[in-house]
């Protein structure tokens, strides 16, 4: 197996996403286009680091149905490794289906119960070779699904699985985003936020992203960046406080726009350069992305 240079652990479904040039509302009737994309978590970051030039293996639940063969043929074909993902006889390849109009998200649904129910089998290439075991565990880049259970994300916190990983932790939907706190403390974990997020972890509201961050930091976690829109964004790291802005331009979408910020700031980073500019090549990756365009 082609050795790879990070693993992207969480959910890779098909996104089924309805676009409309309109303003909606609930109960909204408008004409607009209908997409089936890959995407979930973990392969939005895959996909971003492919066009980076980064070799992502994908740890994850897709079952054996024609969807789950679909959607791995379509990984193969990008250049991921995916003969690490966990393929269910009995389980359903996931799916997520959302709904933008001209002012954003309307409504989303994600239906990743095969994921849950998998629990930490998605981990077994970890435990059980070719990526490591407990007693060499993986030693390189983690992209996590914040979205994973409350118990998943508890286990991977305290497991030697990880114990010597940079692990990065992907942007949980905002319902979800407490799940996070097993994280907090970890040695090596990256939080990747929005403010929203960033406001339920804490348990209070920011308005200003570099309130957030510092105190993200003050909780615990190692290392943070809190995104804010197009409003300006902030990283964390000990006492050090690191800000940008973020360009700005006609936002066409916003599904997958958080996967792209992150996946991008990995990928700089990786590429060598200093955290001032892959925090502002992240931004404007983020920013070609929600234009329309795909970053690299």
């Amino acid at each position: 197996m082609t050795q790879p240079d990070i693993l992207c652990i969480g959910s890779v479904l098909w996104d089924i996403i309805g676009r409309s040039s309109s303003h909606m509302r609930a109960g909204s009737d408008v004409p607009g286009r209908i997409t089936r994309i890959p995407g979930g978590v973990a392969m939005n970051i895959a996909m971003t680091l492919i066009n980076f030039g980064l070799t992502p293996a994908l740890l994850s639940a897709v079952g054996r149905d024609p969807e789950g063969d679909e959607l791995v043929a379509e990984a193969d074909q990008l250049g991921m490794i995916t003969n690490t993902l966990y393929r269910s006889e009995d389980l359903p390849t996931d799916s997520y289906m959302a709904v933008e109009g001209a002012n954003g998200l309307i409504a989303a649904i994600a239906d990743a119960h095969s994921l849950e129910r998998a629990g930490t089998k998605i981990l077994r290439p970890m435990s059980e070779g070719p990526l490591g075991t407990p007693d060499a565990p993986w030693d390189g880049l983690v992209a996590l699904d914040g979205n994973l259970t409350r118990e998943l994300l508890g286990d991977i916190a305290k497991s030697p699985l990880f114990a010597k990983s940079d692990l990065r932790v992907a942007p949980a939907s905002p319902g979800k985003a407490e799940r996070l706190l097993a994280l907090v403390g970890h040695a090596s974990a990256t939080l990747y936020v929005n403010l929203e997020e960033a406001g339920l972890l804490c348990q209070t509201t920011f308005d200003l992203a570099t309130d957030a961050a510092k105190a993200l930091t003050v909780r615990g976690v190692h290392r943070c960046l809190v995104t804010d829109g197009g409003n300006l964004a902030a990283e964390g790291h000990g006492n050090s406080i690191r800000t940008a802005q973020p360009p700005e331009v006609l936002v066409t979408r916003v599904t997958g726009a958080g996967d792209t910020f992150m996946a991008a700031h990995i990928a700089s980073e990786v590429q060598g350069m200093d955290p001032q500019a892959a925090l502002e090549r992240a931004l404007n990756a983020a920013a070609t992305y929600v234009s329309g365009e795909t970053p690299t």
